[in-house]
């Protein structure tokens, strides 16, 4: 297909990816909706759990487990890399689908968002901060089909945050080892203990803030679950038949804080955590000391453009 040329969106070949994409993104979902079924114990009343342990992998110093946390975020990866695939299938240079047109606003608003927030030197961010913010949103709104959030789990959000710390770091030392060391000491030498704290302290609060959120979210939705039910069952059942054991008010009002707690919060918290990734980053090149080295090996000066 040449640059130019309309795809044939009713052709037998490009319905048949399409089927296929759409497969890739609900597959993995719904793989993970059948391995919930399958491990998960029989209980009665509320239960707040964390992940569930599918299988240990043997190990000289400690077992490795495979939970339900990386199963899920491997699902969610796959299906958004299946939702890219179909948004971007049949491009051309003039948007001649719809799906088209809404990939091109996503890739503009993420674009802006980060020209806004990081400036022009950082232009080529766009792809990775929308991978933080889809990858964040996604794994946190699959809670709604009843799976697991890894979101919930400190050891992905802590994973997010290692990746995020890496890369703060590697822009903080683009000064030089030498000046990042004595910035430590800066503005007098007894601040050193507490600035090397600031900086381990970066990663933890991302991660916490985010797996806290979320995680509090869930627990409060069960806790809530569960005393409508008790409500529901003392003072309606007195009800005849199948009434009287049905949890009526539980009808409603959990849905209703699912909004909330599912919906907003998690997509919230994904986009809270791209934004303190972005301004981090930014904020952590040191441009005078990074532009001083540049002059000493004749190297032009590096302008970081804001909008």
């Amino acid at each position: 297909m040449t640059e130019t040329a309309v795809p044939d969106v009713k052709s037998k070949k490009f319905r048949m990816v399409d089927y296929a994409l759409i497969a890739m993104m609900i597959l993995p979902i719904l793989a993970c909706i059948v391995l919930k079924v399958l491990f998960t114990p029989a209980s009665e009343g509320v239960s707040i759990a964390g992940a569930l342990v599918y299988f240990e992998i043997p190990a000289p110093l400690m077992n490795a487990y495979v939970s339900e946390s990386q199963v899920n975020s491997w699902a969610v990866m796959i299906s958004i890399l299946g939702l890219c695939l179909y948004l971007t299938h049949g491009l051309t240079a003039k948007a001649a689908t719809k799906r088209q047109l809404f990939a091109e606003w996503i890739v503009e608003k993420c674009e802006k968002l980060v020209h806004d927030n990081m400036g022009g030197f950082f232009a080529e961010w766009g792809p990775f901060i929308a991978a933080i913010m889809g990858l964040s949103a996604f794994s946190s709104l699959i809670c709604l089909l009843g799976l697991f959030s890894p979101t919930g789990d400190v050891n992905v959000t802590f994973g997010w945050a290692i990746l995020v710390f890496v890369l703060i770091m590697y822009y903080k030392f683009r000064g030089g080892l030498w000046n990042y060391f004595i910035g430590l000491f800066k503005p007098i030498p007894v601040f050193a203990p507490m600035n090397l704290i600031g900086e381990i302290a970066t990663p933890v609060s991302m991660a916490f803030r985010h797996y806290g959120n979320i995680l509090s979210g869930a627990v409060i939705s069960a806790l809530i679950g569960s005393a409508l039910t008790g409500l529901s069952k003392n003072l309606l059942g007195w009800l005849p038949g199948v009434l009287g054991d049905m949890p009526l008010l539980r009808v409603g009002l959990p849905a209703v804080l699912s909004v909330y707690f599912d919906v907003f919060s998690g997509v919230m918290q994904a986009f809270i955590f791209a934004m303190l990734t972005m301004l981090n980053v930014a904020g952590a090149v040191p441009w005078d000391d990074w532009n001083a080295r540049r002059k000493k090996h004749n190297k032009p000066e590096i302008q970081n453009t804001a909008a």
